[in-house]
């Protein structure tokens, strides 16, 4: 992707009404375990619609610090995962981003051992991989952490019972891509049923591997020799959509989003069209006309197909701005709060209990210097400089290229006043 400092500003002025169509790009979420999954078969495997985004460039470097071959043209990468030799991820690869453990399950099935340094990223909550290492254990690996680094072996992996304390995505992931290669049936209960968890699962069988149930509560494995290169494209990403949506809906705007997941993004649509913004789905597109009153709605972050945690932010912005209180409860990471400050220095009235937010609504915001703490609050701050009166400066925005694809380019399409500054 272009370079783009990470000292780089966006500033925002309020007030313009959007409309017109938009784009989503492919998901980061399903783009990074799919890209990963590569390295479980030798040859080519194309991967379209990936979006160009940091984290994308941090697990390409990663695969072929690895040994993987890695080609790239446009939104298309190629990954030859049949030179993989280095079974260590080293901190400088795997600090910048969470989802670097997802190589852990792979190294170990194939290389039989894996030494990956604890991940870093955003600063939302612990998010522990003790699920991931629990559930290797029980597949047969021997693990220790030592020096922040997880140490893992197995000889022979071997399929298991493995019920979940809790669903986790990238855990989930994590044993998934593990236990295709392992000898005998693994079945995975409690587990994560986000549509990029159903994206690898399609991935991985149309590689050659043997999973049913994803989606649901469990799903089984059997275990195969091998699997063979895939050519596949990358799911829409339904936190992209649903923040236009929210920008639609605050900005009393018009906004078709454009080659989306409807069936993706069913909770999220339900509490939307609680707040009086008209709603309109087609089979790959989402029409949303902003009310004149927004409505106040209640939300509680739930793992899917509930509330989705990565739109608490954006969906906060909505409710500061509408008619009347509304309690935003977040249950899935316990530090989503803290672009709450950011918001009350523009003027919204949030007051912090617990895990929950009372917001009530404020007749308008006002444009202010505020700082971004991670990849969603980012989007949230340039949702309520849309919105808000005057100029909005959204520093550090080096966490929105994490996630949202030139979103200053497509919010300036729909007649957004917005540009990106270096500082």
């Amino acid at each position: 992707m272009a370079c783009r400092c990470c000292m780089d500003k966006i500033v925002v002025e309020g007030g313009h009404r959007l409309q017109g169509e938009v784009r989503i790009s492919g998901a980061k979420n399903a783009a990074l375990p799919m890209l990963v999954a590569s390295l479980l078969a030798d040859g080519w495997s194309s991967f379209q619609n990936v979006p160009d985004l940091k984290d994308i460039e941090s697990i390409k470097l990663l695969l072929e610090n690895l040994g993987a071959k890695v080609e790239s043209d446009s939104h298309q990468v190629r990954i030859d995962g049949g030179g993989l030799c280095n079974h260590e991820a080293s901190y400088d690869l795997v600090r910048k981003m969470r989802a670097s453990i997802l190589v852990l399950g792979p190294l170990v099935a194939r290389l039989k051992r894996a030494r990956v340094s604890l991940p870093g990223g955003c600063a939302i909550g612990e998010r522990p991989i003790n699920l991931h290492l629990k559930g290797l254990q029980q597949l047969g690996a021997e693990i220790q952490i030592d020096h922040g680094y997880v140490e893992a072996r197995a000889e022979r992996l071997r399929g298991a019972d493995i019920c979940l304390d809790m669903p986790t995505v990238t855990g989930t992931e994590n044993l998934m891509m593990a236990a295709v290669l392992a000898e005998g049936v693994t079945v995975l209960r409690n587990v994560a049923r986000e549509p990029e968890v159903v994206a690898l699962a399609d991935t991985l069988n149309r590689m050659g591997a043997s999973i049913q149930g994803a989606g649901a509560s469990a799903m089984t494995i059997c275990g195969v020799k091998s699997l063979h290169p895939v050519s596949v494209s990358v799911i829409p990403d339904r936190i992209e959509a649903g923040t236009f949506m929210v920008a639609a809906a605050l900005t009393q705007g018009d906004v078709t989003v454009c080659g989306c997941e409807p069936e993706h993004m069913q909770a999220f649509l339900h509490k939307l069209r609680q707040t009086n913004a008209r709603v309109q789905e087609d089979r790959s597109s989402i029409r949303v006309v902003g009310p004149e009153t927004i409505a106040s709605v209640d939300v509680k972050t739930l793992p899917f197909p509930g509330f989705p945690t990565d739109m608490q932010a954006q969906f906060m912005v909505l409710m500061s701005i509408a008619s009347g209180l509304s309690i935003i409860s977040e249950t899935v990471f316990e530090n989503r709060f803290i672009h709450v400050g950011e918001l009350r220095r523009m003027g919204a009235d949030i007051q912090i209990s617990g895990n929950s937010a009372l917001i009530k609504g404020a007749s308008m915001l006002s444009g202010a210097p505020v700082m971004a703490t991670d990849l969603r609050a980012s989007a949230s701050l340039i949702l309520a400089g849309l919105v808000a009166q005057g100029v909005t400066e959204v520093n550090r925005v080096y966490h929105l290229d994490r996630g949202y694809e030139k979103i200053e380019e497509k919010f300036a399409s729909l007649g957004a006043v917005i540009r990106r500054v270096p500082v």
